[in-house]
């Protein structure tokens, strides 16, 4: 009896091969399409059925893609030829709220938005938020070790995480971390999931550390300036002068073009006035920050060559948030988005804007550039005519990698490397670490069923 037949047999309706049902499975947000059909798409609902699954998988030596909601920006979770796809989008129950020992208890296929409405009711959020939590899952921001607008001062997904339920390739349930405050028993097996983008098992629950919901006033403040580099030299300053917004976000001369495209100037005149520029900073304070934090960012913005305009009101602050909101679905007006990811030392946060700025020139490509400020994590972009990464805008991408180590930063501050990075990892890691990482993973998943072909390049 072949694989998909034993699956099914074991698995019944979880288990499909219908040809409409694999080809979304073949691709996600990053555009990516693998070559090839999956030979089933198993939709796990239980714990035990994701355990089936791997454990007739290794038996049969044939890999097996973990996947989540499919808002991956690296390829990470897309299926091709001779896999099985194993969704874990359907197990999205929300197992436990502690408030007094502040936690939850979650399965993988929740989205984020909704683990953080559950616990609006009892005061505390979930603060990892990923610009995707409306459509992303936990599994997947715990896969990639997610980030996004909040992570300079709340932090990333790895700092939210205490414990996982983890099946191991071979089947076998594990459990790591803790529901203590303070936990140092063993290695940290927890913290080395995280990120490991499938390729170690699959997280089938998740114990999350949860905080008090921010209360107080929000001060929000845009500022145009006449050069973008101008605008990250004053992203630098504030982080320098330790005022620790939670939003700090830079748009640039050609992410603003698209947004005012898209929006209209209107709508950008509503929200700044008559004020204008090629660079385009939004800086935001939570729970009533101190009059003289918010003079002193205005003082840096303008000793920056900005302009800048304050809200204490939430409809402006909203009109001044919706500038940077709108980057994305202006581009995705344009054609389908190939959104990058590479992050510096903040401090060379002006440097990287003039090196995105060379790269554009050279290859001849536009490159719109978003940043979270905050922590230096940059998203150059692509609008990838008919689907298609042309050689042009491969080799962008490349320089652009290349570019980011060369200060001293990093190939992905959050997307995780998947498919479309793997052929630099080395390049970051160096051979000694990278033989390292490749032995970690041979000790979890021996037979190199999870996730093939992702994070490491593929080796005969």
């Amino acid at each position: 009896m072949d694989l998909v037949a034993r699956l099914t047999s074991e698995l019944g309706d979880a288990v499909t091969v219908a040809p409409e049902r694999l080809a979304t499975v073949r691709t996600d947000k990053s555009g990516f399409l693998a070559s090839g059909t999956p030979l089933a798409l198993v939709e796990a609902t239980s714990v035990e059925q994701v355990q089936a699954t791997l454990r007739l998988a290794s038996e049969a030596g044939v890999g097996v893609v973990p996947r989540g909601a499919g808002t991956g920006l690296a390829a990470g979770a897309v299926g091709g030829a001779g896999v099985i796809v194993l969704s874990v989008v359907k197990m999205n129950r929300i197992l436990e709220i502690d408030p007094a020992n502040e936690l939850a208890v979650v399965e993988p296929g929740v989205i984020n938005a909704d683990l953080d409405a559950a616990l609006a009711p009892y005061g505390l959020w979930y603060a990892p938020d990923p610009a995707s939590k409306a459509i992303s899952s936990i599994g997947g921001n715990i896969a990639t070790n997610a980030g996004g607008l909040l992570c300079a001062k709340y932090g990333v997904t790895r700092e939210a995480v205490l414990g996982l339920k983890v099946v191991l390739a071979d089947g076998r349930l594990i459990q790591t971390g803790h529901r203590t405050v303070k936990g140092v028993t063993g290695y940290d097996l927890t913290a080395l999931f995280v990120g490991s983008e499938g390729t170690l098992g699959v997280v089938v629950e998740a114990t999350v550390r949860v905080l008090p919901r921010p209360t107080g006033d929000v001060v929000t403040l845009g500022a145009f300036f006449p050069q973008v580099r101008q605008a990250a030299t004053a992203a630098t300053a504030i982080v320098g002068a330790r005022l620790r917004p939670a939003v700090m976000e830079l748009v640039d001369s050609q992410a603003l073009d698209a947004v005012r495209e898209y929006l209209g100037d209107a709508v950008i005149r509503d929200a700044m006035g008559p004020a204008t520029g090629d660079g385009f900073l939004l800086v935001q304070f939570d729970a009533s920050p101190a009059p003289d934090t918010v003079l002193r960012a205005v003082e840096l913005i303008e000793q920056a060559g900005g302009q800048a305009r304050v809200s204490t009101d939430a409809a402006t602050g909203e009109q001044l948030l919706s500038i940077r909101r709108a980057f994305h679905p202006a581009l995705a007006s344009r054609g389908e988005v190939l959104i990058e990811d590479v992050s510096v030392p903040r401090t060379r946060l002006a440097d990287a804007f003039d090196v995105i700025a060379e790269i554009s020139r050279e290859f001849d490509v536009r490159i719109p550039t978003v940043a979270h400020a905050g922590d230096g994590n940059l998203h150059p972009n692509f609008v990838v005519e008919g689907g298609v990464l042309t050689p042009k805008v491969r080799a962008a991408s490349d320089a652009l990698f290349r570019a980011a180590l060369e200060l001293g930063g990093t190939l992905t501050g959050e997307h995780g490397v998947g498919i479309l990075k793997r052929h630099h990892l080395i390049d970051e890691l160096g051979p000694d670490s990278y033989a390292l990482q490749r032995q970690v993973k041979a000790v979890f998943d021996p037979r190199g069923i999870l996730n093939p072909g992702k994070v490491f390049e593929i080796t005969e």
